[in-house]
C-alpha cells in the first residue's frame, strides 16, 4: 500500500509540475520507486486527473449532464471543437491554447447548456455567444 501512495504522491507532483505526465517521467519514476512502468500506466490511466499529454494554456470543460445535454451541449461540444480545432483523438488545439474536456456535471442546471473555462462558468450558449467568449481568452 506504500508503494502505491509513494507511486501516486509522485504523480501528482509530476502533473502539478507539466501539467502531464510524459513517457520520460513515467520511466524515471518506474526507476526511482522500483514500480513496473505497467503499473504505472495502469494507475495513470485508471484515474482520470492524470493526463498523458500535454494541456492548453486554457482548459474548456463542457457538461454533459442531463439540463445541459437535453439544451443542445453535443452541439455545443461539436461547435467548440470546430472553432478550436480540436477533434475527438486529441482534445488540445494545435497552438496550444485549448483544452476541450467533457464533464459529467458543473452543477449549474439553470445555465445549460453549459461550460467552464479556467474556473470561470458560462451559460445560456450558443454560437454568437462562443465566439465572443472565445474572443477573451485568445
Amino acid at each position: 500500500m506504500k508503494q502505491i501512495n509513494n507511486l501516486i504522491s509522485r504523480l501528482q507532483s509530476e502533473q502539478r509540475e507539466k501539467s502531464y505526465i510524459s513517457e520520460a517521467a513515467i520511466k524515471a519514476i518506474s526507476l526511482e520507486l522500483e514500480v513496473p512502468v505497467s503499473k504505472i500506466y495502469g494507475v495513470v490511466t485508471f484515474y482520470s486527473q492524470f493526463r498523458l499529454s500535454p494541456v492548453g494554456r486554457h482548459i474548456v470543460k463542457v457538461c454533459r449532464g442531463t439540463a445541459c445535454h437535453v439544451a443542445g451541449s453535443l452541439k455545443l461540444l461539436e461547435d467548440f471543437r470546430t472553432l478550436l480545432g480540436v477533434d475527438e483523438h486529441n482534445d488540445t488545439s494545435s497552438d496550444g491554447r485549448f483544452t476541450v474536456e467533457e464533464v459529467a456535471c458543473l452543477g449549474c442546471c439553470s445555465l445549460a447548456p453549459a461550460v467552464m473555462i479556467d474556473g470561470d462558468v458560462h451559460g445560456k450558449l450558443n454560437m454568437q455567444k462562443l465566439k465572443a467568449i472565445l474572443e477573451e481568452y485568445k
